[in-house]
């Protein structure tokens, strides 16, 4: 019975994992831009990486060109699950020397099953050693040959490390690449990343259910997270404070705020050092008041650009010169804003 409840526990975590990826790749609006298009997947080793699995077993379903996926020489299993023939020695060399490239341009039923799925994908690769590629260096997203692969790529779909976001979307940005990554949600204020938003250049996808986002982590790593956010029945970490950033266009962005309250002063008070009104929630922001307003920075979720316009933000009024002030009412200090202002254009008589 303890056997067959860790089988259940693992199949529910990898069910959790690929589900945090499926649920948002799977609107509408993504599928129809990767179609002929080459995806990237540049931070994923594709044998414990959920984003190349399910582009991998998506392939003909997206009617996708290419996919590519390269991992980085620190990959903790990279290489153990499958050994090819005549890449012996590549395999034989200590884990942390191992970067590679697998890509990807077509795939079939190859077991006969009626079903493409993750069995036909190792199949594949079996059969088709010449799709793996040993890289040079160590796979790192800055280097000379990554960047050579980026540039091929259309799409890139991938969950960058997070202590190296800033230069991750510098570099999308540098190489006019859409994408579609995972990002921690406070990163909407960093001064490198608000600008983008701010221009319509970046933007929030569809997000995670019920805010929560889960991905596996290797072994040992777990007691870096605080307790009670890693799942040890899953053995899954789950993430609050995560969200996906985008430059695809999607449908979410022109679904208009429905606005029903009036403004009062009362109800909206001004802040101390600086002429805008505090609201203090999304759902609250009122229907005929057309100066700034002060909103939470889950605005964002729902955040139409027809509809406002994003004027800076309030944080410690020192971040950078988009963030104005440091948001007080009554002398009392107020969770970081988005300040906002409606679209004179919006206004429907």
């Amino acid at each position: 019975m303890a056997g067959n409840r860790n089988l259940n526990s693992a199949a529910r975590a990898k069910k959790d994992e690929f589900y945090t990826i499926e649920r948002e790749l799977r609107h509408e609006d993504y599928r129809k831009f990767f179609r002929g298009k080459i995806i990237l997947c540049n931070c994923d080793d594709p044998y414990e990486s959920d984003f190349f699995k399910y582009f991998a077993m998506n392939f003909n379903a997206l009617e996708l060109k290419k996919l590519i996926a390269t991992c980085y020489s620190g990959s903790p299993i990279s290489g153990n699950e499958l050994v090819l023939p005549g890449m012996e020695e590549f395999y034989s060399r200590p884990r942390n020397e191992i970067a590679y490239k697998v890509e990807i341009s077509e795939l079939k039923d190859w077991n006969g099953d009626g079903r493409e799925d993750l069995l036909d994908v190792k199949q594949f690769i079996e059969g088709h050693p010449e799709i793996i590629t040993p890289l040079k260096g160590n796979g790192d997203f800055r280097s000379a040959e990554c960047i050579e692969i980026l540039k091929e790529a259309d799409v890139v779909v991938t969950n960058p490390p997070f202590s190296l976001f800033r230069e991750y979307v510098a570099q999308l940005m540098k190489y006019d690449k859409k994408f579609v990554i995972v990002a921690p949600f406070n990163a909407i204020t960093y001064k490198e990343i608000f600008p983008l938003i701010m221009k319509n250049k970046l933007w929030l996808g569809y997000g995670f259910a019920h805010g929560n986002a889960y991905f596996s982590l290797p072994k040992g790593n777990y007691k870096i997270f605080a307790e009670g956010v890693y799942d040890s029945e899953k053995g899954l970490v789950k993430f609050r404070n995560v969200t996906w950033f985008t430059n695809i266009p999607l449908k979410k962005l022109q679904e208009e705020i429905f606005l029903v309250f009036n403004y009062s002063p009362e109800k909206y008070p001004k802040y101390d050092n600086y002429d805008a009104i505090e609201v203090s929630k999304t759902a609250e922001i009122p229907c005929d008041y057309f100066g700034v307003m002060g909103v939470p920075i889950t605005f964002l979720d729902k955040y139409n650009p027809n509809q406002f316009e994003i004027v800076g933000c309030a944080n410690h009024g020192k971040d950078s010169k988009y963030d104005l002030f440091a948001p007080q009412i009554n002398g009392k200090n107020i969770f970081k804003r988005l300040l906002i202002r409606r679209r004179q254009e919006d206004v429907h008589d």
